[in-house]
């Protein structure tokens, strides 16, 4: 297994995500590195980065795809920008393992091909 986006802290998991707004669906991507080899969880959403509505968005799709409410979700750090980060409150160990799964099924379901 490759180096995952995500950090497990005290009550939360932080997850590093570059975030594609007008993507044409909401959507994980999966996982890719970066040139600096970090790793970032890949998602897209239709909305338009405008009033935002992209973070209100992916907000949302990180919820459904951590199983948890979108209450929990809160972006950190990015905020205006494609690469953020993400905090997500609960228990750390689960919603890595939901995450996991979310980004096997979008690289499945793309033929890892993003």
């Amino acid at each position: 297994m490759g180096a995952r986006p995500w950090t497990a802290v005290a009550g939360a998991l932080l997850v590093d995500v570059r975030l594609t707004p007008k993507g044409g669906r909401d959507a994980l991507d999966g996982i890719a590195p970066l040139d600096n080899g970090r790793a970032v969880l890949k998602a897209r959403v239709r909305a338009a980065p405008s009033e935002g509505a992209a973070n209100a968005a992916l907000t949302g799709l990180i919820a459904a795809a951590a199983g948890v409410p979108a209450s929990r979700v809160t972006i950190v750090g990015g905020a205006s920008a494609r690469l953020k980060r993400v905090r997500i409150a609960g228990d750390a160990r689960a919603i890595a393992t939901a995450l996991e799964s979310a980004a096997a099924r979008a690289a499945a379901r793309d033929g890892g091909t993003r």
